[in-house]
């Protein structure tokens, strides 16, 4: 069994209609320590047309904070991006930071944290335990279900020059509080449901078979993956089913707590130089490339996926699981109307040498439980050509 070192630093919520509770979360946060009377909400522009910005300023208004925001960032929050949000904490100066939408919302406000609290650059934090000092409280407040970054202490963040998406991490970055309010996702258009879920389950499956996998990271990725399993193929069908959206909501946040200790493998490996290159949303790059990932480490590993399976099919053989659990993520990318091909994105088959090039220096790849190299990148960009 591998060693672990599991520090819960994130209390998590979840209730229908937890956002009317942020206000007294946050003036909460005061107890036993610096006064909070200050709150820069970060929250993109798809939020704040839903309404949903308005409800947690208002909570906070409603508690007596004072509030300001920052929309001016998009998915794949870059570095340019960061810095932006950095100036407007500089002239507010910010007692606490709230993240209230998607991954990239959250993502851009870990990555505001960082920088406003220990200075420099955003790519001074590319790593792990890079932060110089503490870092500013923060709320989490997920209107998706698909990163998990509400209940991690790592942000995404690309750089503006280069596009490499570069994994952040500290300790001292993981949220104070997240809060799961899974009516804040019957919102999300049927687009962004698909991304984030397909990127959700991708962690669940990821983190079952890392070179890093320990008894809590398969406790959380089994469990996640049960309910998005389950859920996922629901909220499809009928986006305005309440328990389907919770069962989403709690498995990314699950997945995000395997995450945590597990890490990732070679599917976001493969992933990421086709949003950098491409700009193709990462759900949709993720998904696409998880099936051949899966029989890839299925050829060894056929054991794990047939336990990480059994939470949906219980009587499934061990040989056959790997094929199985493939067919099903197939499955719900066509469900979901996504791509299953690099023909339908088109990603021409000459670019495939550079991709396979780009995704071995990926970080993520390093903890596949198959070492991927390039002749298995390649391998995996032919098998979804």
């Amino acid at each position: 069994m591998e060693s672990f070192d599991f520090q819960p630093r994130t209390r998590i919520i979840f209730d229908c209609g937890a956002i009317k509770r942020l206000g007294d979360l946050a003036r909460g946060l005061s107890a036993g320590g610096p006064a909070i009377n200050r709150v820069l909400v970060v929250s993109d522009s798809g939020v704040v047309s839903a309404g949903h910005f308005e409800s947690g300023a208002r909570s906070l208004r409603d508690a007596g904070l004072e509030v300001a925001s920052f929309h001016d960032f998009a998915e794949n929050p870059t570095t340019a991006m960061v810095d932006r949000g950095v100036a407007v904490a500089r002239g507010f100066k910010p007692d606490l930071l709230v993240g209230l939408g998607g991954g990239s919302s959250l993502d851009c406000c870990k990555g505001i944290n960082f920088v406003y609290s220990c200075g420099g650059s955003m790519r001074d934090y590319h790593g792990v335990g890079k932060a110089t000092g503490d870092l500013l409280p923060m709320i989490a407040v997920p209107t998706t279900a698909g990163t998990g970054s509400e209940s991690q202490s790592f942000a995404l963040i690309s750089d503006s020059e280069t596009h490499v998406k570069m994994a952040c991490g500290d300790p001292r970055a993981a949220c104070k509080i997240a809060l799961l309010d899974p009516e804040l996702t019957l919102t999300q258009p049927p687009r962004v449901t698909a991304l984030t879920g397909i990127d959700a389950i991708s962690h669940a499956i990821e983190t079952y078979v890392t070179t890093r996998r320990n008894a809590i990271s398969l406790t959380f990725a089994r469990r996640a993956f049960g309910w998005l399993a389950t859920g996922f193929p629901r909220v499809l069908d009928d986006p305005t089913d309440l328990e389907a959206r919770s069962r989403m909501q709690i498995g990314a946040c699950f997945a995000g707590l395997a995450i945590e200790t597990s890490m990732l493998g070679a599917a976001h490996a493969t992933a990421n130089p086709l949003t950098a290159h491409y700009d193709i949303a990462h759900g949709q790059a993720v998904g696409l490339m998880l099936p051949a990932v899966i029989r890839m480490n299925g050829a060894k590993h056929a054991t794990w996926y047939r336990e990480l399976l059994s939470e949906v099919e219980p009587d499934v053989a061990t040989q056959d699981a790997p094929g199985r659990l493939a067919d099903l993520v197939q499955a719900m990318l066509k469900q979901a109307g996504l791509a299953t091909t690099l023909a339908e994105l088109a990603v021409p088959d000459d670019k495939i040498g550079q991709l396979s090039d780009d995704a071995i220096k990926q970080w993520t790849g390093t903890f596949n439980p198959i070492p991927l190299d390039r002749d298995r990148a390649q391998s995996l960009y032919f098998a979804v050509r």
